[in-house]
Formats: C-alpha cells, sequence, structure tokens
C-alpha cells in the first residue's frame, strides 16, 4: 500500500453496486428524454424516486393505512405518497415538485432537481406523520381511560345502594318514645303529691 509524503495511507474508494445502478438509470433517462414520451420520461424518474424510497416505505406500520406508496398514470404521472401528498415533476421535467392538499389550497413542500434531497424530504414527512398517528391514537386512548370510572369505584357502583341511614321500623320514633316517659312522669307527681297529702292529714298541726 502506497503512503503520501506525510506517511497517511489514502482511504480506499467505496463502490457502491446500488450507486452505479441508479447512476445508469438516470443516463438512460436522460438519453431517453428526448426521443420517448414526455410522461414516460415524468415515470421513469418518478420510478427512480420510489426505489430510493422503498426502504423506508417497508418500515412503516403494517397497521397504519394512511400511505399510499404508488405511482398513478395519466396526464401528470404523480407519486402519491398519502391522500393529500404526492410527488410530480415540474414543467421542466427534471424537477421533483413534492406537493400538498390542504384546507388552504395545495402547497409546495419542496422543489428539487436531487432525487437524493427528495427522498430525505419524503422521509421526513413520513416520520411526521407516524408520530402524529401515534399521538392521536394515544390520546384516544387516554381520553377513554379517564372517562372509566376507576375499578373499584366500579365494583362499589355495581353492588345495590343501601341506604346510610336506618329504617324506621329498626329505629322508634322520637314522639314514640316521649308518649310513655309522659305518662310515667305525671304517675310520679301525682304519686307524690298523694303522698304529701297523706302525710299531711295523718299528723296534722297543731
Amino acid at each position: 500500500m502506497t503512503r503520501s509524503r506525510d506517511n497517511v495511507v489514502p482511504h480506499a474508494k467505496v463502490r457502491s453496486l446500488r450507486e452505479a445502478i441508479r447512476k445508469v438509470k438516470f443516463a438512460e433517462v436522460e438519453r431517453t428524454d428526448v426521443v420517448v414520451d414526455l410522461q414516460e420520461s415524468e415515470r421513469a424518474r418518478l420510478e427512480l424516486l420510489a426505489e430510493e424510497l422503498q426502504d423506508i416505505f417497508k418500515e412503516v406500520p403494517e397497521d397504519d393505512d394512511q400511505f399510499s406508496f404508488q405511482i398513478v398514470p395519466g396526464n401528470i404521472p404523480r407519486l402519491w405518497i398519502d391522500i393529500t401528498g404526492h410527488v410530480a415533476m415540474g414543467r421542466d421535467k427534471r424537477t421533483y415538485r413534492f406537493l400538498k392538499d390542504t384546507r388552504l389550497g395545495r402547497t409546495v413542500i419542496l422543489e428539487t432537481p436531487e432525487l437524493d434531497d427528495m427522498a430525505d424530504c419524503i422521509t421526513e414527512y413520513i416520520a411526521e406523520r407516524v408520530l402524529e398517528r401515534e399521538r392521536a391514537v394515544e390520546g384516544d386512548w387516554l381520553s377513554k381511560r379517564l372517562k372509566e370510572p376507576p375499578r373499584a369505584e366500579a365494583a362499589v357502583a355495581a353492588v345495590p345502594q343501601q341506604s346510610a341511614q336506618p329504617s324506621a321500623a329498626s329505629v322508634p320514633h322520637v314522639r314514640g318514645l316521649w308518649g310513655p316517659f309522659a305518662a310515667f312522669a305525671v304517675g310520679l307527681l301525682v304519686g307524690a303529691a298523694l303522698l304529701v297529702g297523706y302525710a299531711w292529714f295523718a299528723n296534722p298541726l297543731n
């Protein structure tokens, strides 16, 4: 292995088959832009972008159905990312345009001729949408959980509630107790009066 004058080993060039294939496909698209229909050229570039995002598409959770990931042909071929976002080619047929439909109209998220830049932007967009969905699902679960009564309270609520106050039959009414007591008191007073009267007449004072 050769060394430089500073005794530093130069880094070996890293070769990537995937990168080489992509460059060949780009070259083919560049050559066919002139000889084939422009729609085919647009579709070919969108297919290159879809291939670049293929691994990202596979990582999306299986239960997340908000994404589309398909190229729809037409007068303007489009790579749909989800129901409101898609990528189409610009007027020059070489510039990628990431568009999103909103309540305020169609918005351009990114416009660039660089495939890597567009792939990075879409990757971040997908990540944000996945997180938004997870937060929404968690929020719905939490809201539902807070509305449910605790298990202990639910068990108590399931048992028929019995009155904390004793029934009228088990506790005598105040008036019911006062009647016999009053009669007893009057009897005592009458008896005491009779005894006093008897003592008075039995031992009259001279």
